[in-house]
């Protein structure tokens, strides 16, 4: 069944130097752009790092240092990524708790502004998971009935994404093929910022979802404990999470001057 949608949607996969999203970096990047029409395009880059990749996580996805020493960094290649991507969805395989959060991460620390609070996320793993609960060969192998060769290649794996998402629109009836009504049906709790440090509560209020303060509006937080907002810009966590902080204490500050 072909996906249908109303502007264009970028699946991707990210080979990385580790799993932390606040530290690590992108090694390799693969994108399929897919047009309402059908017309698809894509691009497959490897990146250097400007860091070390771990010997453990080179056996993962086969990508050692020598292969990337003489590619060009992210901050090179991110206004022509963020050109291909502007305006779109975006699809990919545990994409909204990894690979969207530590993109964002990259864009920012090129200096690109990213965001993507006009743009639908869908997961294929969480409908996977909520429909059989399998890995991304396992799920290749069960909706396309095919192996998925080049396991833990960005390309490879960025391919089979896309064909898992319109096998399982073909096997189940229930999923309506609409990118806004996939985005809600993979989304994960509704988070403020992509890591999932801010929530929102019943009333959509941004409240903390770790430490001390869970639970507690954040708002309320910076104004009873000042210097939180300050040990949270200076302790390791993500940009994108300090960016969306920032923001609601400025809106504060308006509303008070205002």
């Amino acid at each position: 069944m072909n996906l249908r949608l109303t502007k264009p949607i970028c699946f991707f996969d990210l080979e990385t130097t580790g799993t932390q999203i606040a530290k690590d970096r992108i090694v390799e990047i693969a994108v399929l752009k897919v047009y309402p029409n059908s017309n698809k395009e894509s691009i497959c880059w490897r990146v250097n790092p400007e860091m070390p990749i771990p010997a453990e996580v080179t056996k993962i996805h086969g990508i050692s240092d020598e292969d990337v020493v003489n590619e060009p960094t992210f901050k090179e290649r991110a206004k022509a990524l963020y050109e291909m991507i502007r305006g779109c969805d975006l699809g990919g395989y545990n994409s909204n708790r990894f690979d969207i959060p530590l993109l964002a991460e990259e864009f920012l620390r090129a200096g690109v502004d990213f965001d993507i609070k006009n743009s639908l996320a869908i997961d294929v793993q969480t409908i996977f998971h909520k429909k059989e609960k399998r890995t991304l060969e396992a799920a290749y192998k069960f909706y396309c009935n095919k192996e998925l060769i080049d396991a833990h290649s960005a390309e490879a794996d960025t391919l089979a994404t896309f064909e898992v998402l319109e096998s399982q629109l073909e096997r189940y009836p229930d999923l309506e093929n609409n990118t806004e009504w996939l985005a809600n049906f993979s989304a994960h709790k509704k988070f403020v910022d992509f890591a999932g440090f801010i929530a929102y509560n019943k009333k959509q209020e941004e409240v903390f979802a770790f430490g001390k303060h869970k639970g507690k509006k954040v708002e309320e937080v910076f104004e009873k404990e000042p210097g939180y907002y300050g040990w949270i810009q200076n302790a390791d966590f993500p940009l994108y999470t300090k960016k969306i902080l920032t923001a609601i204490k400025l809106r504060k500050l308006t509303q008070k001057l205002n």
